[in-house]
């Protein structure tokens, strides 16, 4: 029998040890947003307190973040704290002067191998500018035991170098009308990506379809090898064909390519991406950040619009339902 030395043992457990706290924080599912803006938070929960149920979440609404409205949970009583603001704010009909400070959610058992997410709805004011950060703490009660996610990285220090971190959201330039609606078509090198997009999914769904459109202006012939989104585990190429009178899918061995002159176009019953292991399901509405990758062109930024469950194209409305538990990609 092979022995371990122990070193080599303790290494290992200590980064085992890491990976569980990274794993552990409350965090929020969205981790951008823009001056004078809408900001959708989602906090997710990933665990219980050393194997008990969660039964209170409540997160703090940070002074520049303004008209916050929680939304409801079945089986889990929502209540606010209200109180003044530091200043007057620019809000949609007039100045506001004070609202919602502390969201709490209780009265619910999420048990401790299952994940929650608790949703509110509120407006980041002009307070903030591009390239700062603004941060949510979250309290999270159990059963027995709590965790306080609250701590605020000091400046210049990381915070992933903190123990109980609260959830940041990076605060990025809005893009304007024309610079957003360029946003669907990319260049990179010889190629033209047009239109990326993904279909939402059901609660509890672990795979997304994904489509996008790729033009080859150049002489020499490129290759899609890969994609990723942060909410997918991983992501493969696939194809659909019909077999028998069967439809069958099977992933595209060393990658799609793109020959000079040629446009592939990924797109519902045929080409796609599947985004497997999803950690949530994207949202009708939303868009996903997230790369492509090419053997020529390299890793290219892309932004994944989201359309309904079950749309043939984006921006369209959803599918009539195929078969039950049928999912076409």
């Amino acid at each position: 029998m092979n022995r371990i030395p122990r070193a080599e043992l303790f290494a290992g457990l200590l980064l085992s040890l890491s990976a569980t706290a990274a794993l552990a924080h409350a965090t929020l599912e969205r981790k951008e947003a823009s001056p004078n803006a809408a900001y959708r938070g989602v906090v997710q929960i990933t665990h219980g307190c050393d194997g008990q149920p969660t039964n209170r979440v409540s997160v703090t609404i940070p002074e520049g973040v303004i008209g916050a409205k929680p939304m409801p949970k079945p089986g889990w009583t929502v209540t606010t704290e209200k109180g003044a603001y530091a200043r007057a704010y620019p809000y949609y009909h007039g100045d506001i002067r004070e609202g919602v400070r502390t969201i709490t959610w209780t009265g619910g058992s999420l048990p401790d191998d299952q994940v929650d997410e608790f949703t509110f709805l509120a407006r980041v004011s002009d307070a903030f500018t591009p390239g700062s950060t603004v941060y949510f703490p979250v309290e999270q009660d159990c059963a027995a035991g709590q965790y306080r996610w609250g701590e605020i990285p000091a400046a210049g220090q990381e915070a992933h170098a903190l123990k109980s971190p609260a959830p940041g959201v990076r605060i990025v330039a809005a893009a304007s009308g024309p610079a957003r609606a360029a946003a669907s078509s990319v260049k990179a090198g010889d190629l033209s990506i047009e239109t990326p997009w993904m279909r939402a999914t059901p609660g509890g769904a672990k795979v997304a379809g994904g489509y996008v459109r790729v033009t080859n202006t150049g002489s020499q012939a490129d290759r899609l090898v890969g994609a990723s989104i942060p909410l997918a585990g991983r992501t493969s190429i696939h194809s659909m064909i019909m077999e028998g009178g069967v439809m069958k899918m099977a992933p595209v061995e060393g990658g799609l390519v793109i020959k000079p002159g040629e446009t592939v176009e990924l797109k519902p019953g045929g080409l796609h991406l599947m985004f497997e292991d999803l950690a949530s399901g994207p949202k009708a509405g939303e868009t996903v950040e997230g790369t492509l990758r090419f053997e020529r062109a390299g890793t290219v930024p892309v932004t994944f619009s989201v359309a309904p469950i079950g749309a043939m194209k984006p921006g369209a409305p959803a599918a009539a339902a195929t078969a039950p538990g049928h999912h076409e990609h």
